[in-house]
């Protein structure tokens, strides 16, 4: 069984997810939230039927604060942490992630993510791509999914996905809109479009969104995906093209984006659940740097 646990990330609804799934060799848990939400995924283990000292096992997605930043506390409780090979090192030793957050975030730092302490390396496994890894009757495999993150993780369960953010956030199953997550330093439009043929060609029954929760309408979900990554994207070198820096850009995106969900009948608690889960001013920061990164490479 598997249940999804909402951790009311700032007292918003359906903005960050986990998710526990029963194993014969008891729960697993996939994504931690921010250490700022820690609380609240205590109560919601311990509603689940479990103590936070039964969860042995964590599965990360990426090591992005609001997926991983609480991953140590549950390690001193004597979890083992699955992560990428390339962002394993970060949480064993995150003081230049925190300090790069910290340059971003300011004094929003503590208040939107908490803490963020190291976690032992021996607590720690790097995961290769397609390698399994078993939990009493449960078999979890990695697929290797960067775009969204070079350190990016979906993992397999049967025919359903924990996709994190590469499938995008869709704040409710019934809204007909997915949005691409595009913060810096590291968004490669290209990796994302292979990894969305990968998810695809793995044809899932369900995917299980980190923001927010459980689709299963793959096939459209995919497209809009694929769709709207291209639209930010281009809309996002337009501007660039303009000469406009990042400062003047984010109010015009965000005033952009909302526009498009009002359009599209999204109610105004639902446009402020989908600035929680993917804040504007990240997306013009990750695809500015995107397209500056790639102009580069072509002018070399």
């Amino acid at each position: 069984m598997i249940k999804t646990l909402d951790l009311n990330f700032l007292g918003i609804e359906r903005a960050i997810a986990a998710f526990i799934v029963d194993t014969s060799e008891g729960p697993i848990l996939i994504e931690s939230g921010p250490y700022s939400t820690f609380p609240v995924l205590v109560e919601q283990i311990k509603s689940s039927g479990y103590q936070p000292a039964d969860i042995r096992h964590v599965f990360l997605t990426h090591i992005h604060f609001d997926h991983a930043g609480a991953a140590w506390a549950l390690a001193r409780e004597g979890a083992q942490v699955y992560v990428h090979p390339f962002g394993a090192r970060h949480l064993a030793h995150p003081e230049k992630l925190v300090n790069s957050a910290r340059r971003i975030y300011k004094e929003d730092m503590d208040r939107l993510w908490g803490d963020m302490q190291p976690i032992p390396e021996g607590r720690l496994r790097s995961v290769e791509h397609q390698e399994v890894i078993k939990v009493g009757d449960t078999e979890v495999k990695a697929w290797h999914t960067p775009g969204h993150a070079v350190h990016h993780i979906t993992w397999q369960i049967g025919d359903q996905l924990f996709t994190g953010d590469v499938a995008g956030v869709r704040v409710h199953p019934e809204d007909q809109v997915v949005e691409p997550p595009c913060p810096p330093p590291d968004i490669n439009v290209e990796d994302w479009l292979d990894s969305i043929k990968t998810i695809r060609a793995l044809k899932p029954k369900a995917m299980y969104l980190t923001h927010f929760g459980k689709t299963e309408d793959i096939d459209w979900h995919l497209q809009e995906l694929e769709r709207r990554l291209m639209e930010w994207s281009n809309w996002i070198k337009e501007k660039m093209e303009e000469g406009k820096e990042a400062e003047e850009t984010v109010p015009e995106f965000k005033a952009f984006v909302a526009k498009q969900l009002r359009d599209m009948g999204i109610s105004e608690t639902a446009i402020k659940q989908y600035e929680a889960a993917n804040p504007s001013y990240m997306s013009v920061s990750g695809l500015m740097r995107y397209w500056k990164k790639k102009q580069e490479r072509e002018q070399s």
